[in-house]
């Protein structure tokens, strides 16, 4: 099971891997990169959405770079509202600070060094996963990919949503330990205990490339 950082062995963690819980799932056959809403609504401090990740950015650059170098497909996924803001439903109602993504928006634009190439698949979505009312899962079994690997913003949300609906669409989920990252260190640092007790496994990028 995932340990993060100052995580001891206390009776929960004993106790969730004594239920069997936490159980690796490997890295398949056929890998894919999914890089969730790297925008720069994450990575400028006048957002709302400002996580003050910038280390998380520059490891995903890396990320990004070995995973083309290796010839990996790579998904990105953008958010995207229409002025009103109805498409995004209830969730754009839930959330005032989506409205950072209407169209045009500079703070929806994809952050610094982790722009889409002209090779590589943009989905546009409006709600948390990945995967809720795109192409994604077709996307991803057309090229025959059992193994998605998941980095972006943030763990708490999107990340999150994206690794859970993806073991429930028969991918096995992958989450970038150091290149996720989130708004506060509770919400993921408990966003990536729960991802790899139940829905995930969660590696670094090294031990990732390691094994590929």
């Amino acid at each position: 099971m995932f340990i993060y950082p100052g995580m001891t062995a206390s009776s929960l963690h004993t106790s969730y891997s004594a239920s069997g819980f936490g159980q690796s799932l490997g890295l398949g056959s056929r890998q894919a990169l999914i890089m969730v809403d790297f925008a720069r609504a994450y990575f400028e401090a006048n957002s709302p959405l400002f996580a003050n990740a910038d280390g998380v950015r520059q490891a995903a650059v890396k990320l990004l770079s070995e995973a083309r170098a290796r010839r990996l497909p790579v998904i990105h996924t953008r958010v995207a509202y229409d002025p009103t803001g109805r498409n995004g439903g209830v969730f754009y109602r839930k959330i005032g600070a989506l409205a950072v993504f209407q169209e045009g928006s500079a703070l929806g634009e994809f952050a610094e060094d982790l722009e889409p190439i002209a090779n590589e698949q943009v989905v546009t979505k409006q709600y948390a996963s990945a995967f809720f009312g795109t192409s994604l899962a077709s996307l991803l079994t057309s090229q025959g990919i059992d193994c998605v690997l998941i980095a972006g913003m943030s763990t708490s949300g999107c990340v999150r949503a994206t690794g859970v609906d993806a073991i429930q669409h028969g991918f096995i989920p992958v989450i970038v330990q150091d290149c996720v990252g989130d708004r506060d260190e509770a919400p993921h640092r408990a966003s990536l205990f729960d991802l790899a007790a139940k829905y995930a496994d969660v590696r670094t990028s090294e031990d990732i490339f390691s094994c590929l």
